[in-house]
């Protein structure tokens, strides 16, 4: 969106006392510590794996570190609090050790995880569900004063599926964060990021046609995460698979900053960071 309109989008956040500077677009990197994630090379189920793996992110220009343990692609298998907890704490507790520097956001839809994630190290709350499946989870953000990455989906993992049906897609995602982004504004929240959740209880025309009005989610003033990275969506519609995506990937990440997202969520950071440094150039070139 153009400085010179009405709209003033948030572009800073508060992550552990750090004031994170978004607006130039920056890159999340994904790290799995899972053993069924939909891309096998993002699997990093051991602490020295996950270490190596965010030390090479970092080493390519990732500003933040996205860590999960309970897979979320479709049909995916549900899991203990427990067992998620004990996947994903060793890892934040070596990653905060190694790399002091590493901003790190946790992907999980339970409050319980979320916040003994931020007490080991970890910053950012990143919330498929969107507090949907978790009654606790706008109050702990809330109370703990980290940023909320606030992502659109239907029902659960192993569900969204067969809920992937929309009269007007756009406009029941755009409503769906008015009404959960006024939630957390009235609980104190200052922080939150949208995702409008690609591949999460949507089909590829659904996707795709949330990916041409991207830049109208502006009127929220929030920024925006777009995670698109080897998606079936990609994958599906090239005839290939999530191995060979990579530069279907990057194709949708330069769509996606040029409807201005902030945040690109991926799992090739070189490749994503090389994508924004050329965008930046060509936005700021002037006239000779």
């Amino acid at each position: 969106m153009a400085k010179d309109t009405f709209f003033h989008k948030k572009v800073t956040l508060n992550a552990g006392g750090k004031l994170i500077d978004i607006s130039s677009p920056q890159v999340m990197g994904i790290i799995n510590i899972t053993p069924d994630s939909f891309y096998v090379n993002s699997r990093k189920p051991y602490v020295e794996d996950a270490l190596q793996q965010a030390k090479k992110m970092l080493t390519d220009g990732a500003a933040f570190l996205d860590i999960g343990a309970y897979s979320s692609r479709p049909g995916a298998t549900d899991i203990s609090i427990a067992e998620e907890t004990d996947r994903l704490l060793p890892v934040v507790e070596a990653i905060a050790s190694a790399y002091p520097e590493a901003i790190m956001s946790i992907d999980t839809f339970r409050a319980q995880v979320g916040e003994a994630a931020i007490k080991a190290g970890a910053h950012i709350i990143n919330d498929i569900s969107g507090g949907q499946l978790d009654a606790d989870m706008f109050a702990t953000v809330a109370r703990l004063q980290v940023p909320y990455i606030l992502m659109h989906t239907k029902g659960t993992p192993q569900n969204m599926v067969s809920l992937a049906q929309y009269d007007d897609v756009f406009g029941e995602v755009l409503d769906y964060f008015v009404l959960r982004y006024q939630q957390l504004k009235q609980l104190g929240v200052h922080d939150v990021i949208i995702d409008p959740g690609f591949g999460f209880a949507k089909n590829q025309q659904y996707n795709y046609m949330l990916m041409n009005r991207l830049h109208e989610f502006d009127i929220l003033q929030l920024p925006v995460l777009v995670g698109i990275s080897r998606k079936r969506m990609i994958y599906s519609l090239l005839g290939n698979t999530a191995p060979e995506a990579l530069n279907g990937t990057t194709v949708l990440n330069t769509i996606s900053l040029m409807k201005g997202a902030n945040i690109l969520r991926v799992h090739d950071v070189k490749e994503a960071v090389e994508a924004v440094k050329i965008w930046e150039t060509v936005k700021g070139a002037q006239n000779i």
